[in-house]
């Protein structure tokens, strides 16, 4: 049989009806193969408990995971204030998941509870991958994934996201099971007799000169160059901002502000040329600091990027998938179950409108596979030898072979 995934999405206003219609599309596609996991993901206007039994009843109880969201889509619609469910039916995978809380308090603690309950290794499935869903607004989304890579090994991919809540920036929450949990973090593990394939890209380009970080705590950015952060921002993005008809100093409303920081995010440097890991401020505190979904250390030397045009953006999708095809060819695999997709919730709000034509490049690229997608808070894409870490503004991409 090999790997199977099929897709459903629905936008029913009460939230057991919801789930059913997404569940019967997905299990219709299915046929009579068995499922093996249900990936779940839902606005936060739906009743996450109503949402999470109506799934795993209908699955006679496979095991679940996903996390609320900022806008979902599969292969035949893209929405917002929706749920996406997918089901995995397969002989070459086996499937491990565990789920801990209290990461704010002590991530450590808890990601070496849960890393000890998977195995290292599975005897006749040899390729390893981490699928990730961690609270959102945790501001651990970093310290997390490097954590969890140093735990579980280079041999191990990692991809995954950081909840949403449809930009409340309220409470986000992750699913393992039957558990549904804020302030939480849950680890899916893919043992495979196949490779799984991974790509990952942005839309940025750097915008301003150097500039550092001489006051932080935690994932607050005070100062920058021994200024507040927000004045420097808006002296670094004046110019840019004002082709794109906006004058920063008439940005006075925190809810404006922040889809103003979704153009023009932290950029920081890696070691390969024109690469770099995007930072989002996701809101600003009365004293002009900025609070991220990731701690940001003291000293950092970064570059504040432009994402202001949507070109970037539709073609980094387009560019990612293609990279993972590229890999997946490399090693000989042509045909394909599916797509899971980890897309950064600032894409469609840069994008608008616009955002379908990077789901419709995907299908123009892998037509006819199925798309399992989510607007994330924050991305996960970890392997040796690529463009690794956490990201914001990115779309990752797991291509799973038939």
């Amino acid at each position: 049989m090999g790997t199977k995934l099929s897709t459903g999405l629905s936008t029913k206003h009460d939230s057991t009806a919801a789930a059913k219609e997404a569940l019967m599309q997905a299990k219709n596609k299915m046929g009579e193969s068995g499922i093996d996991l249900s990936i779940v993901y839902s606005s936060e206007k739906y009743n996450y408990r109503e949402v999470v039994d109506t799934i795993r009843a209908g699955t006679n109880n496979a095991p679940l995971i996903g996390a609320s969201s900022a806008g979902e889509f599969n292969e035949e619609n893209v929405e917002t204030g929706s749920i996406a469910v997918g089901l995995l039916s397969s002989d070459d995978i086996k499937i491990f998941n565990t789920w801990a809380s209290g990461i704010k308090q002590d991530h450590e603690t808890a990601i070496r509870d849960i890393v000890a309950e998977l195995p290292s290794k599975v005897e006749g499935y040899p390729y390893l991958t981490a699928i990730l869903h961690i609270d959102g607004l945790s501001g651990v989304g970093e310290e997390i994934s490097l954590l969890v890579s140093y735990l579980l090994g280079n041999e191990f991919k990692i991809v995954g996201g950081m909840a949403g809540d449809d930009y409340k920036m309220e409470k986000t929450f992750v699913f393992c099971n039957d558990d549904i949990s804020a302030n939480a973090l849950c680890i899916c593990l893919f043992a495979s007799k196949k490779p799984l394939f991974t790509g990952i890209k942005h839309g940025h380009t750097p915008l301003s000169k150097s500039l550092k970080v001489t006051r932080a705590q935690g994932n607050i950015l005070y100062e920058i160059n021994n200024r507040p952060a927000w004045e420097v921002w808006k002296e670094e993005t004046a110019i840019s901002a004002r082709k794109n008809k906006i004058d920063v100093e008439q940005l006075t409303d925190p809810g404006e502000i922040a889809q103003f920081l979704t153009k023009f995010m932290l950029g920081l440097a890696t070691d390969k040329k024109d690469e770099y890991k995007k930072r989002w401020p996701v809101s600003i505190n009365n004293d002009g600091s900025f609070n991220f979904s990731c701690g940001i250390a003291q000293g950092t030397v970064f570059h504040i990027m432009d994402g202001s045009g949507p070109t970037g953006h539709i073609n980094a999708t387009k560019e990612a998938v293609r990279m993972a095809r590229r890999f997946a060819h490399n090693a000989g695999y042509e045909e394909y179950a599916g797509i899971l997709v980890f897309d950064c919730a600032v894409r469609q709000l840069i994008l608008q409108d616009k955002f379908c034509k990077s789901i419709e490049l995907i299908n123009s690229i892998l037509p006819g596979v199925p798309i399992l997608g989510w607007e994330t808070y924050g991305e996960i894409h970890m392997e040796s030898g690529q463009f690794s870490g956490f990201h914001n503004n990115s779309s990752v991409i797991l291509l799973l072979p038939k």
